[in-house]
């Protein structure tokens, strides 16, 4: 028998690094030397803080190019790098400065133009800690997962793609290990991109894969 799942919850801490961008050019020089943490906090630190941005613009580079550089043609392509579809953070660095040198080269009023407010960079770091919740067997997460904190989500379904080496998430990798078969609710959870949900539509998609295949009805 396994042993009991840990419910952790966390919290992000931003830490300044002091590197901005004032232009274009200066965001594709800083972005291709940047920490991978920083890739990290910008692309996925949204989810665990409030966002008062346009909701297509999931990333803050995306973000700022359309708010602050007034270049929604960069905006656009920048926003639809979804990370999840890359290896790891270096690849997505990399495509990072590609479309971003892509559209230098094919602009130079672009090139030119000064931001209205810089690009500042930020690590992201996590805290975690113990809920004290301990869950013995997968059908106990249909009731626990409607209670869980967003940090929970995070930590056990997003920042957990980090940690692993197979990048899937903590609930998955523990029901892995029961003798009993729960492979068709195991394969549903890998399929969901959390990239593309908040938190809360989040939990209400794996709270739904795991009453479908346990045969409990959410309760609503």
């Amino acid at each position: 028998m396994p042993k009991p799942f840990i419910i952790k919850d966390c919290a992000q801490l931003a830490i300044a690094t002091g590197i901005r961008a004032n232009n274009l050019p200066e965001l594709g020089e800083r972005v291709a030397s940047s920490d991978l943490d920083c890739v990290y906090y910008h692309f996925w630190g949204g989810l665990l803080r409030p966002r008062f941005d346009d909701p297509d613009f999931r990333n803050d580079f995306a973000a700022w190019a359309f708010h602050s550089m007034n270049d929604p043609v960069l905006a656009e392509r920048l926003s639809i790098i979804i990370p999840t579809q890359h290896k790891d953070f270096s690849e997505l660095r990399n495509i990072l400065v590609e479309v971003i040198e892509d559209r230098l080269e094919e602009d130079d009023k672009v090139y030119l133009r000064h931001a209205h407010h810089p690009f500042h960079f930020i690590k992201s770091r996590m805290v975690v800690f113990d809920t004290g919740i301990r869950v013995k067997n997968p059908e106990e997460f249909i009731d626990i997962i409607p209670g869980l904190d967003i940090g929970s989500l995070f930590y056990h379904f997003i920042d957990s793609r980090r940690r692993l080496n197979d990048e899937h998430d903590d609930f998955s990798e523990w029901m892995d290990s029961f003798k009993k078969d729960y492979s068709a609710i195991i394969n549903d959870l890998r399929t969901v991109d959390p990239y593309l949900n908040t938190i809360p539509e989040l939990k209400d998609l794996v709270h739904g894969i795991f009453c479908e295949h346990l045969h409990r009805s959410e309760i609503t």
